[in-house]
């Protein structure tokens, strides 16, 4: 039985929200230990002080196919409905990103039907080098719209992003770029979509304001593990850095920070749509202008141009074949906490992992689910 099992979970942003709320609608005690002073990772967002929303670490869309994931949000917060679209500055035009129809008509002044436009990425491919099977990020780009387009669009961007050689990178990466050859200038095409009315930061408060979930804020775990440890816990769920947890036995994993530089700015609209990618003009990689994802009106706006950098607060992995290598010597020390049912393993951070948040939700359910059928 799961009623009155004592749960320690580290980190209160998606991943232990998730946790905390499912485990103490199950009859679980939790204590949740959050390192910064406020609720929601990397997902948090505050209002600036003339009352316009900005996330705080980057723009967060929640879309998913997963009905299950989509209801459990809605639970705790009405969302908005917002299908987001993305140009991207290339060539002196704001171009339709990812690349479709619409996008190699502009760029190249043509007028193409969907035939024609599989047509011109056909020999746009044929003409350029790469391997095949793609092995890397630039092999699986070059093979979908080859390389004159790869160099417009992705090489300057991604090298930015990573300061790594594009044929470095995993071609994991690349699997998230779709290419379209119609004129859908969505950026996600999933079923469901949108942006919480009241915010990230107050979605998750509303998941965790249960009885049974007590939260620490100001509190580092790893700082002082050994005296956490020795509480009476049936289970820990960890959602920190995976490398730290081992205190890096293998090495440390790399990790790509933004240095996110916010402006509010005397106009009603800076750009035309909520994002704006600059892949070869500026040492920033893209401007967000956050009334669009949103919907709040005023005479001001705020946005936000992103720096890449590599230090500061972990955002992305980089996923290169020696990170890789070092994420499994890690993966297979959790495998043998998880296998014991002592602890789990959920999120980002710990999995080393690319998600999506539905995939964070969809994860964190699935983990709990088999913990609670093992120990019941």
């Amino acid at each position: 039985m799961n009623k009155g099992k004592q749960i320690l979970i580290i980190g209160a942003g998606l991943a232990g929200a998730v946790a905390a709320r499912i485990l103490a609608e199950n009859d679980c005690q939790v204590t949740l230990l959050e390192q910064r002073g406020q609720v929601g990772g990397n997902c948090h967002d505050e209002r600036s002080p003339d009352g316009i929303t900005f996330h705080n670490y980057g723009p967060h869309i929640f879309h998913t196919n997963n009905r299950e994931a989509w209801l459990f949000v809605n639970r705790f917060s009405a969302f908005r409905h917002y299908q987001h679209r993305v140009l991207s500055y290339v060539d002196g035009q704001m171009i339709p990103f990812p690349i479709n129809r619409d996008s190699i008509c502009q760029l190249y002044g043509l007028d193409l039907d969907i035939y024609g436009v599989a047509d011109f990425l056909e020999k746009e491919v044929a003409r350029s080098s790469f391997n095949n099977p793609p092995q890397n990020f630039r092999d699986v780009v070059v093979s979908q719209v080859g390389e004159i387009l790869y160099e417009k669009f992705f090489h300057n961007y991604t090298y930015k992003q990573w300061e790594t050689d594009p044929r470095e990178l995993s071609a994991e990466i690349a699997g998230r770029i779709p290419v379209r050859q119609n004129r859908d200038d969505r950026y996600f095409t999933d079923r469901y979509q949108g942006i919480p009315e009241a915010g990230y930061t107050r979605l998750i408060e509303n998941m965790l304001d249960h009885a049974r979930i007590k939260v620490i804020l100001d509190t580092d775990y790893l700082a002082n593990r050994a005296a956490w440890d020795r509480g009476p816990f049936d289970l820990l769920i960890y959602t920190g850095k995976l490398d730290a947890y081992f205190d890096y036995a293998y090495g440390r994993l790399a990790y790509r920070s933004v240095k996110f530089e916010f402006l509010t700015l005397p106009v009603e609209r800076y750009q035309p749509a909520g994002v704006v990618n600059y892949p070869n003009d500026y040492d920033f990689t893209r401007i967000t202008e956050y009334k669009h994802l949103t919907g709040e009106k005023s005479a001001l706006t705020v946005i936000c141009r992103e720096y890449p950098t590599a230090d500061g607060v972990p955002c992305y992995v980089i996923l290169n074949a020696e990170n890789i290598g070092k994420r499994q010597a890690y993966l297979d020390h959790v495998q043998e906490l998880e296998a014991a049912g002592s602890h789990l393993f959920a999120g980002r951070l710990a999995e080393y992992r690319y998600y999506n948040m539905d995939q964070v939700i969809v994860s964190v359910m699935e983990k709990l689910a088999a913990w609670m059928q093992a120990v019941s």
